[in-house]
This record gives structure tokens, sequence and C-alpha cells, in this order.
């Protein structure tokens, strides 16, 4: 059956299904002519082998382990819903059908969380393997298992371990997806077979992605190279409290005395450079990462860098790792850059049903699949053999579910952005390490890498007391510069220092007993014994029940630092006043439950007001954009007793307000521009509402403006290590003491990832740019005339510049007829299969990948369609699902994936959601028997 996923559920492709182009309708055609002309492995390939894989989802099958039968019954949709007489027998099942759609993701998976991507990928991987080793992802999930999880969830973990390799014996793997298939050309690789400790490392690889502030640390230490410490301020401003509100306003924590003593600290609120929670670093590390360097100035492209040359060495040990971490695969979101998410719920005071309505909509790298799989799990009689009912969004290769509702309550997740990453600078010698004035040994381990096609490589790991020594995984990483500037009490850096990392998700911890606690919850109380456990990585959780309740509440293990210390750049390793003091404990974290105001809003803003709160929990927060849009929503539809619909908070969900544009376009509108065809550009933004859909061309030419006064203003007077790759300026030296002769300048290119490069346009940079708009003379609107560009001295003739450079670069991309522009023509998303989709052969990319859809939305709006202003207009990450629970019928709740149900990529659920996601649709969500029965199109009775 041809992939035009639409037609095999009777349904008519949406409108942007029309106009996205998409040539999957042809991919079939094309594989049966590549299959009869024996073009790109056609000769090997067959119908039958694309077919092979599919699942059965009909009739009977025989599964041993089982006590007794288990229904699935999957809907149009293919989205299945499991129905068990006990526990065991439901994860079992629920291992099964996850092999059966998406086993080969399962296998990259794990491969991926314990380095060992070389035995599939071969010696493209092993520089990743390395990093991978080195982190000791599966280690750490090995000592859970064995040391901190409960008995029951090991249970859990074995039935549902059992159940992927039931679903995996006797096949091969051109049995189990058309990659393997195309793997076999390259190796002999086989799947082996799954174990619980699989399932725990995912959980690591997930944490990763969500680590917090890891990357603003690096940047921050390379930005010393140009830029001095209120350059780098500027570019952090402190959070926006008064203005966009933190998540807690109403709510509480408790046992404060005995989480002093604990902590054996003050607390760091406000001082040492830190402002409490939403505080920002100036860009000095008391010396200890090399800030002899200040900017005089940031004229021209690459600004006067006078004095920093004592940090070169620390931008070569830094640059160098941002390289590693840009290669390194990321397991759900931007490798750990840009990863935000909305959550929110409304009481019944509120609603028109008179329950709660909750909505989340997290926002992740897209990839294909999608990262969430759609699952109900049901026991036929809830009793204490069979405890589990409920539906939502789960982990491939992980038992539960992890984002969704149960009989009782409903819960959704973002990402809090707590800090609990340190990258520490380490002295180097010998055999050890320099700590409080002693050198102290390495422990070592060695690692054996398996390389799909040629030779293993053995490997050392070091650690130190504070963690695995990151700095051995690249040859750059070694080389701490000669001149790099320390505090004159640090030791001599000799060959130079290391680089290591201290995480939370580095020791065993319990969040996995949290997934099915939370799964079972019944009321508030359950919820957050539940959510206690959820150690790693740290989530905002937003909670509703059927009794009417709603609330907040922050878990994960959150270190606590000495008040010298904010955790926001690199710190001594050798220095013992720069360790974790303590963890803050669980009964110290602010949590909300029935504010006055009716409704809770997450979307990655500051969790609480640092003068309500004596700890710090990061100097690095989302700056509230999202969140304070959402808020200033729901108000509007509540005032006057208005009362919200479940259609309503999906509208929500789809809001394109650009706030950037609300504060830039007044000022864009007042200046001359002078060249007519600028100025015919300029009319688009009269009358504009500042809403990015598909089909705006003002949203076209404002986003193109406000890239441009981005690079103009701040990306051409950054470092080589935060601009992205193919961007080359002439720059002066750092090391020169006064302006450079044009002569003397030289030629730096770019070394970040486009998707990860500075600035990205989020909503820091909204904040910088709010900031500075009140100083229209400022030496950030500087730049240099580039041949028939005009220079710019100020805000006004920056911003000219700016809608210059816009429509020309708009003529380039989209033609001279701005009648032709459209926000979407720019800002498109492909879906790609994030292995031999990305790096395989191209007729293998032709028949895994798809698209492109042409979207509205944008960077740090509410439909968050993300992307990076320094590297382009492409959507770099998206809603990754949207779902809106009814607490009044949950029959009536709604939900949606990016892609579908399957990993297949000829099955006809392999992209069938993504033009309903794309114009904003919900599915209906089935949760009681007769609902779901309805909805049944496929019923497979497994069998002992």
């Amino acid at each position: 059956m041809p992939p035009n996923t639409t037609a095999s559920t009777g349904q008519q492709p949406g409108k942007s299904g029309r106009r996205k182009g998409r040539k999957a309708r042809l991919i079939v055609l094309v594989l049966v002519l590549a299959l009869i002309g024996g073009v790109a492995y056609g000769s090997y390939w067959s119908i039958s082998t694309v077919r092979a894989s599919f699942p059965q989802t009909k009739g009977t099958l025989t599964l041993k382990g089982l006590s007794g039968p288990v229904e699935v019954k999957r809907d149009n949709y293919g989205i299945p819903q499991i129905y068990a007489s006990s526990d065991a027998d439901l994860f079992m099942a629920q291992g099964y059908v996850q092999a059966q759609d998406r086993f080969y993701e399962m296998d990259v998976r794990r491969h991926m969380a314990s380095g060992r991507l070389s035995e599939m990928f071969g010696k493209s991987q092993v520089d990743n393997d390395e990093f991978l080793r080195t982190l000791g992802w599966d280690r750490v999930a090995k000592q859970e298992y064995d040391t901190k999880l409960s008995a029951t969830t090991k249970k859990y973990l074995q039935a549902y371990a059992e159940g992927v390799n039931s679903y995996l014996q006797g096949k091969d793997g051109e049995d189990i997806s058309l990659e393997y298939a195309a793997l076999g050309f390259t190796n002999e690789y086989k799947p082996q077979t799954w174990t619980p400790v699989d399932s725990i490392s995912w959980l690591k690889a997930m944490a990763w992605d969500l680590r917090g502030n890891m990357q603003d640390e690096i940047d921050r230490a390379l930005l010393t190279s140009r830029l001095g410490p209120k350059q780098i301020a500027d570019l952090y401003p402190q959070y926006p409290y008064s203005r966009n509100k933190a998540i807690v306003q109403e709510g509480q924590y408790s046992e404060l005395a005995g989480a002093f003593q604990q902590g054996g600290t003050s607390g760091s609120s406000g001082t040492s450079g830190t402002n409490g929670t939403g505080g920002t670093s100036t860009g000095t590390a008391s010396g200890a990462s090399g800030t002899g360097g200040t900017a005089s100035g940031t004229s021209g492209t690459g600004g006067t860098a006078s004095g920093a040359s004592g940090t070169a060495g620390l931008d070569n040990q830094l640059g160098g790792l941002t390289r590693v971490l840009d290669d390194l695969p990321p397991a759900v979101g931007v490798n750990g850059d840009g990863i935000g998410s909305n959550s929110w719920v409304v009481g019944g005071t509120h609603t028109i049903s008179g329950k709660p309505l909750l909505a989340n909509d997290p926002h992740l790298s897209p990839s294909l699949p999608s990262v969430w799989y759609q699952m109900g799990l049901h026991c036929r009689s809830v009793s204490s053999t069979c405890q589990y009912d409920v539906s939502g969004y789960t982990f491939a290769g992980m038992p539960g579910v992890i984002i969704g509702h149960n009989q009782d309550i409903a819960w959704g997740m973002t990402n809090s952005g707590v800090d609990v990453t340190d990258l520490y600078l380490e002295k180097i010698t010998g055999d050890g390490y320099l700590y409080d004035g002693k050198v102290k040994p390495f422990e070592t381990r060695e690692e054996t890498i398996k390389v799909a096609g040629g030779e293993s490589k053995k490997i050392v790991v070091r650690e130190t007391n504070n963690g695995p020594l990151l700095s051995d995984r690249d040859e750059e990483l070694v080389k701490v510069g000669r001149k790099a500037t320390v505090d004159t009490a640090a030791p001599d850096r000799g060959d130079g220092y290391g680089v290591a990392l201290r995480w939370t998700a580095l020791q065993p911890g319990t969040t996995m007993d949290a997934v099915f606690a939370m799964d079972k919850a019944k009321n508030w109380t359950d919820f957050r014994k539940a959510a206690s456990q959820f150690e790693v990585p740290s989530q905002n959780l937003i909670y509703a029940d059927n009794e009417n309740h709603i609330g907040y509440t922050l878990p994960g293990k959150i270190p606590l630092r000495e008040e010298s210390d904010n955790g926001s750049i690199p710190a001594p390793g050798w220095d013992p006043k720069y360790r974790w003091t303590g963890y803050i404990p669980q009964d110290a974290l602010p949590y909300e439950y029935d504010p006055e105001r009716g409704y809770i809003v997450t979307a990655n803003q500051a969790v609480i007001d640092p003068d309500k709160y004596p700890y710090t929990l990061t100097a690095d927060w989302g700056y509230g954009a999202r969140s304070q849009r959402i808020t200033d929503l729901i108000q509007s539809k509540i005032k006057d007793g208005g009362k919200i619909s479940t259609d309503d908070m999906r509208q929500m969900q789809l809001d394109n307000s650009s706030e950037i544009a609300r504060l830039l376009v007044p000022t864009l509108l007042k200046i001359d521009p002078e060249n007519k065809d600028v100025r015919e550009a300029q009319k688009l933004l009269e009358g504009w509402d500042y809403t990015q859909d598909a089909d705006s061309a003002a949203a076209a030419y404002f986003n193109a403006v406000w890239r441009n006064v981005l690079k103009l203003a701040f990306g051409n007077k950054l470092p080589k290590e935060l601009r992205p790759k193919g961007q080359c300026l002439w720059v002066e030296p750092v090391n020169t003491t006064g302006p450079a002769d044009e002569a003397e300048k030289v030629r730096e290119c770019g070394q970040r990832d486009p998707d990860r490069a500075q600035p990205d346009g989020g909503d820091r940079w909204f904040e910088v740019v709010r900031k500075l708009m009140d100083q229209p003379d400022s030496e950030w609107w500087s730049t240099p005339k580039v041949g028939t560009r005009p220079a710019a001295h100020n805000r006004d003739q920056l911003f000219k510049r700016a809608m210059i450079d816009a429509r020309w670069e708009l003529t380039a991309k989209l033609g001279k007829d701005i009648d032709s522009w459209s926000w979407g023509r720019l800002h498109r998303l492909f879906l790609k299969n994030q292995t031999l989709g990305t790096a395989g052969p191209e007729f293998i990319q032709y028949a895994l990948n798809r698209g492109p859809w042409e979207l509205g939305g944008g960077e740090a709006t509410v439909n968050a369609t993300g992307w990076n202003a320094a590297g382009g207009y492409g959507v770099v990450w998206v809603p990754s699902m949207r779902m809106v629970v009814n607490l009044g019928d949950l029959d009536k709740s709604k939900w949606i994936n990016l892609t579908g149900a399957s990993g297949h990529a000829y099955s006809a659920h392999y992209v069938d959601q993504t033009d309903k996601w794309a114009d904003g649709e919900l599915l209906p969500w089935a949760f009681s028997d007769q609902a779901v029965e309805k909805s049944t199109s496929d019923k497979l009775v497994l069998k002992p």
C-alpha cells in the first residue's frame, strides 16, 4: 500500500498535506522501479521484505510466560490499548507490542545509551561511543537496578524485557525492520536480547538532553575571549519576575530548618554574583576560568578584545567539548539546548465542565518516528494483583506511562531547567589530580568498543572526585591554553587543565520507581509521594484530579553549592569550597496546591521568585515569554466569569503570537528605509497582528529582520566557537591592544552546528534586546559597512540595515514578488529517520524520510516550532505531542502525536498523525472500556 497514510483511514488530506508537496506517494513506486532495475540494493529487497516486519494486529498469538490471555485493541491510527489481568502480563504485553512497532528505534536507543553505536554503524561512531562510555550511563543504570529499585519495579522491568524478547525470538534483522535489511549490506549485525537495564539506560539518555545549563556554562566561559564582564552580563540579563510570573506564586515548602542543616549552607540568594534563582553570571569565575581578558569594545564584526588572550586556552578546551557535544546524537532533544515545553492546568471553577482541564505539549527535537508512543495499559479489574488503568505517552523501550492520566488523576511535565551539572577544571599531575593541596589517584576502568566491519578499540576512562574526565575524549580538550588566566592561587597549569563533569544522573536513582507509582496514584498525596522519587531529570510536574484539585510540584535531586559558587561557569576542581555540599531535601522544594487564582502554568520559566525562596535552583531559566502569553490567554478567557473548554485549551496550544514582534514593529515602522523595495517590504508590517501563521508574508519579513538584527548587533561580535559553521568573518585578533588595521584582521569561521549556534533568537535574546531598546546609542547597535550596505552607529541605523539585509535575503530565498512570500515557505519541518535517514545512502534516506511541512509558529511562541536565528529558518524543535485531558469526562480528552504509532517506513501508521498535527487538530482519546471497544479496528489476543 502506498505511504499516503491518510488514504488508509479513509480521510482526506488536510490543507497542509496538500501544500507541503511531499513525495511520499511516489516512494513505493520508486522502490518498485528500483527493485525491477536492481538499483540501490533493489536486487536484494522485495515488497515481501518490506512488509515482513509489519506487526500482526489481528487474530491470536502465543506468548510464553503469560499467566492469562491479553487483548491488544488498536484504533484506526494503530494506537494500542492493552487489557490484562495481572501487572506482569500487562507489562510483558507492553514490551511485545512496542517491539512490534518500534524495535529498531529501541535498539538504536540502547546502543546510544550504552556507548555501543559502533556495533551497529561502524567506525563513524567510535568518537561518540568513547564519549558515552566515559559518561557511563549503562554502568549507572546497572547500579540502579542492582541497588536502588524496588523488587516490584524489577519484576515489571523483567516482564517488559520478556515481552520484547518473545517478539525477537526466531526473527532475523530483516524480519524486524527495513533498517536492519539496509544494515545487512555493510555488516552482519544481529539484534540481541533485551534486558531490564536497557530500559533504565534510556532514562539517562533522556536526562542528558534535559540536563540544564551545561551549555550556558561553556558559552559564558567562551565569551570571555572577546567580551568583557559587563558585555557578558548584557547577554544574560536577570529574569523579569515583575513581568513574567514564576510558576509558584501561592505555593509553599516545608522543613526549611532541617533543610539548612542537611545542606550545610545558608543558600546563595543574590550573593557573590548570583541573583538567587533567576540570577546571572557576569562572566567572572573568581579567577577560576581564566577571566583575565576583557573587551574594550565590540566594534566591527569581531570587536576589540584587548587583554582577552588570557582565555585562549580555555576557549580551545571548552570549544573542543562543544564540538563533541555537537556530534553526539540527541536522545529526545536538541543536544540539551532549546529544550522547552508547555503545560498548564485550569481548575473546575473556570471550566465549562466544572472539572479541571490539563494541557501539555513537550518541545523536543523532531524525530521519525516520534520519541513518544501512545498507549493504554488497562487491568480488566483493578486490584492488588493488577493495579493499573492508565493511558498516555510512553517511550518505546520503557514500561509504564510517562505522561497521561489514569482513572483518578492526570499529569504533565515540562523541563524545570534546574542546574544539575557542573564542569570542573582539574589540575592533572601524573596518574592523579590535585585536590585540597594533595594529589589523588584517578579511578580508572578499561572499555572495549566493538566496531562493525573493523577492529575493536580499547580506551581508559579516568574519573576525579568530581566525575569523569571529559577532556580525555577529544584532543582539543587536552590543550588547555598556556596563557589561560586563573586565580593567582591556582596551581601551575603545566601541560593544561582537564575538564570533569559532575552530574546528578551519574549517581544511581529511583526515577523508574516513580514512573510506576505515578501511574497508579489516586490523589495528590499519592502523586507527591511518587514524584519525590523522580530524581533525574528534574521536571515541572502539574497535576489534576477528578475531585477538582490541581497542583504543581518540583521533584529532583538538586545540588547545593557553596555561597561562592553559583554553578554558572566552570569551577576549579582543586578547591574544596567548590564541591557540592548536599542536595535540597524533597520537602524543601517548591509546590503549589489549589491556588486561589484557579490555574497553574509551567513553560520553563522561573519556578519561584528568589525573594520567596532561600535556595539557588539555577542561574539560567527560560525567560517566560511562553508562560506569560499562556497566562494572558487564560486570564482573557476567565475574566468576567468566562469558562474554558477543551477546544479553548487546544487553541491556546496553537497560539502563534510573537512577543518580540510586538516589541520591535512599532519602531521598525518609524524608520524611513529610502529604498522602494525595502519600503514595500516594510509595509507588510503595517496592521500586522503579530501572528506567525504559515501563510503570513509579514511574519516572514519580520523574522528575517529579527534574524538580521541579531546577527548585526550580536552574532558578528561573538567568538567563533559560538557562531555557526560556514559563517566566516574578518575580525581583529584577540591579542590586539588597540584597533587593528584592515590588513591586520584575521579570517575566522564559525565552529558550531547551525542548530545550536548563537544568537539563537530565543526569549533570552528577547530580554537582551528589550533592555537595549532604551539605550539607542549602545555599542551593541554598531556594525561596520559591508559592500554597499551602510554602517550603523545607533539602534535605528542598525534596524534600517537589518531591514535592507532582510529584504534582499528574502528576495534570494522567496523571490522578488512579496505577494508570493509566506512564513511557511521559510519555516519548514523535515522528518528524518534518526540514523540511516541522516547518514545512509541517498536512496535509503529517500525511503525513510518525510517532508517538508510548512509551519506557522516560531521561537518562544506558545506554538513553539523553534528555529535557530543564527543558523536559518528551518524547524529544529517542535511540540512533539499535544494533549488535553478533560477530568470531567476522560473520554472527551484529546491527543495527537508528531508522527504515528509505527516505526515501519511503509506502514499506514508511519506518519498518519502528522498532517493533523501540522493543522493543529487533536484526535479523540478513548479511555473507558466502552469507548475503547467502540474505537477498535484491530484486535489481537495474546495467549499463554
